[in-house]
């Protein structure tokens, strides 16, 4: 059978023989030879380094030859990479700073008017009062005959027509001739000027006018009493 070794690393030694001394001395010697190595470089690459920036003196203060140009711009090559690192981080930094300092522009908040009923509703009363306007539309005129439908459009017209002439003034939105060529700019109001057809590209955009559009330019709605229900259009009538 092979002999079993067990080696206890707790163990420490309890003897300290010459060979003991000649490790530690010897251990002592390498510490000391690659300190003094490290120095000696340290020196060295210190002693280049002031060479090199004597030689960016002299060659800035007494032009030379061609040939030692070229020999000083080698030699200088490095540092110069090192000052445009330099110059550009700053510029970076001055930059963050700016855009600190100057927030942009806040993007325009979107601002929702909330319409009042009462104008619809009183524009409502004023339809039913002078064209009946109410009854025509919730009549179920499949019975009757064009003749009969009409006839009766034709008294809705005309008081549709009646009152929107008393309350409101109307204007075009585009004064030129419907089926006339039109330019529209860049930067047109697209609220007042709809688009229809192949639309591609940008403005300026040349077409042809099929609705000059209607705009209200003045309102005379009646003012109303207070307390009165806007929501009532016509009122029930009963006969005595």
């Amino acid at each position: 059978m092979n002999p079993t070794y067990t080696i206890d690393l707790a163990l420490k030694p309890t003897t300290f023989d010459l060979w003991h001394v000649c490790l530690a001395g010897t251990v002592v010697v390498l510490a000391l030879l690659l300190i003094s190595l490290l120095v000696v470089m340290v020196f060295s690459l210190d002693r280049a380094s002031k060479k090199t920036l004597s030689a960016i003196m002299q060659q800035a203060q007494a032009p030379a030859p061609k040939a030692e140009v070229k020999v000083v711009e080698k030699l200088v090559e490095v540092p110069k990479l090192v000052e445009v690192e330099k110059v550009v981080e700053k510029i970076v930094e001055k930059i963050v700073e700016v855009e600190k300092i100057v927030p942009g522009p806040a993007p325009e908040p979107v601002i929702l008017k909330e319409a009042t009923p009462d104008a619809a509703l009183q524009l409502l009363g004023l339809l039913q009062k002078e064209a009946r306007f109410i009854d025509f539309i919730k009549e179920d005129i499949t019975s009757y005959g064009d003749a009969d439908i009409g006839i009766a459009a034709r008294v809705v017209h005309e008081g549709c027509k009646r009152a929107i002439n008393e309350h409101f003034s109307l204007a075009a939105v585009r004064t030129e001739s419907e089926g006339s060529k039109v330019t529209l700019p860049e930067g047109f109001d697209a609220a007042s000027v709809r688009l229809t057809g192949n639309i591609v590209g940008s403005a300026p955009f040349t077409g042809t006018l099929v609705h000059k559009g209607w705009q209200v330019t003045n309102i005379r709605l009646p003012k109303l009493t207070q307390g009165h229900n806007a929501a009532v259009i016509a009122a029930a009538e009963v006969e005595l």
